[in-house]
């Protein structure tokens, strides 16, 4: 299983993170966007932003290598290349 860690860009901010995903002795680095509307549209349910973007690559990471999943990107951009992700990530805990 991955080990995934998510920290704030700027500490305190909601709006930026970086995601380190480490599995089978090697890492990838990862810069996520969430903005205002996506996190009041989608966190609910999640105990902080940084629960809800773990939560997004467990998602991702369920569906592709964790290589594939883009270098850079926001929140939104998941629904484009998964259409069920918005549906799914509201109902998990």
């Amino acid at each position: 299983m991955a080990e995934i860690e998510v920290s704030p860009v700027v500490p305190g901010e909601t709006s930026e993170f970086r995601v380190r995903v480490t599995e089978g002795g090697s890492a990838t680095e990862h810069e996520v966007t969430v903005t205002n509307a996506d996190l009041h549209r989608l966190v609910a349910g999640h105990p902080s932003p940084q629960d809800f973007v773990r939560a997004c690559f467990e998602f991702l990471l369920a569906r592709e290598p964790k290589e594939q999943i883009l270098r850079s990107f926001d929140v939104s951009a998941i629904s484009r290349y998964f259409p069920e992700f918005e549906e799914e990530i509201r109902a998990r805990p």
